[in-house]
């Protein structure tokens, strides 16, 4: 019984967040063009957070902080009265916007607020907004970003060619210098390493999907061939359809990928409970589901829009990050209880069946919530 109770702790530590999570934080995604005199950046964000104060640093969800209640009000604002909201508190909201021309800081003015209508208030809305700074005459780089506590931030150079920098950006760190005119230089292999970051941090913590449906290959059998097998048809699978995705050759509504891949968590967990090995038809069907984990990566990926010529190494570091994940799930799964009890003539009945259980149990949760919720 404390076994298995284990075994359910460490599982609903992966789950307990997101089943009580609508509004999960992502990243703002700011394009900066430069000229000899001015600075104009067009972020893309989620206003009713800043607007809020929350402070974002750390947070997964903003359910999870004392002003959630604040910013569900804030959700369900027509588009003009937000707009409104947000140019009323843009004076202490602009406190947390950096620009550096040097190490001088620029003004930045609020020129446009631009709010996306969504009826549905369990989804994310889409602020858009428009600054402009008057940049000293001394031909300085420039680097943009914003404070921690408005959570991560994607900065990008507009206009700057194929190679133009695109940083995703977290705990208050600025952008590399962008020069006026041209584009920053990164080399492919920073650009790489980056990006193996951002794979590992979209499986831990944030990947709370994909990270049960390991979980739910790891808990088939502790044999090296089956858990082998599985973990490379998926990597396969899921590899094709980021790298055709994120390059736009396929495109598939969220809205039917998000429940399809909560549908896969299910399956996945359903058959441990009847089947202790590996079927034949089992690496087929995690094929097609890793298809469809490879479309969600996809997602993530192609709203940081990296430029053509650094796009093949992003995308290769971002998928090295997320295995790097995934093969961390594996490792602390068998180091819980694999370990430990693999070897018990019950471990099956009391650790894998009641875990496969759990996580069935989820996953048909998320697959409902996707579709009516």
């Amino acid at each position: 019984m404390l076994v298995q109770l284990g075994v359910m702790s460490m599982l609903g530590l992966f789950t307990m967040t997101s089943l009580l999570a609508a509004h999960e934080i992502r990243p703002a995604i700011a394009d900066v063009t430069l000229s000899d005199d001015k600075v104009e950046l067009t972020i893309r964000m989620t206003a009713e957070s800043l607007i809020a104060g929350i402070d974002l640093e750390g947070l997964q969800d903003t359910n999870e902080a004392p002003e959630a209640e604040q910013y569900d009000a804030l959700r369900a604002l027509p588009s003009s009265e937000l707009s409104s909201r947000f140019q009323t508190a843009w004076p202490d909201i602009s406190q947390g916007f950096k620009v550096l021309a040097g190490d001088a800081p620029i003004a930045l003015e609020l020129v446009n607020v631009e709010v996306v209508d969504q009826p549905n208030v369990e989804l994310p809305r889409d602020t858009t907004v428009t600054l402009t700074g008057v940049l000293p005459n001394d031909g300085s780089d420039v680097r943009a970003g914003w404070q921690a506590a408005n959570g991560p931030i994607i900065v990008r150079q507009a206009e700057s060619g194929d190679d133009a920098y695109a940083g995703y950006l977290e705990n208050g760190v600025l952008s590399e210098h962008l020069p006026r005119t041209g584009s920053a230089t990164e080399s492919t292999v920073s650009v790489f390493l980056r990006y193996i970051a951002v794979g590992f941090d979209h499986i831990i913590p944030k990947g709370l999907d994909h990270i049960l449906f390991v979980l739910g290959l790891f808990f088939l059998s502790l044999r090296l061939r089956p858990l082998i097998t599985q973990i490379t048809v998926f990597t396969i699978a899921h590899t094709i359809t980021l790298a055709l995705a994120s390059l736009g050759y396929v495109s598939v509504n969220p809205a039917i990928v998000e429940p399809l891949i909560a549908a896969s968590i299910v399956y996945v967990a359903v058959e441990n409970i009847f089947t202790s090995r590996i079927t034949w038809w089992r690496p087929i069907v995690i094929f097609a589901f890793g298809l469809l984990h490879g479309m969600g990566f996809a997602s993530v990926l192609g709203e940081f829009g990296l430029a053509p010529g650094r796009f093949v190494a992003g995308l290769i570091g971002f998928n090295v990050g997320v295995e790097v994940g995934q093969l961390t799930v594996i490792a602390l799964a068998f180091l819980a209880v694999g370990y430990w009890f693999g070897n018990k003539p019950w471990y099956r009945a009391r650790i894998s069946i009641p875990a496969s259980v759990f996580i069935a149990i989820i996953g048909a949760y998320w697959a409902v919530e996707r579709v009516f919720l």
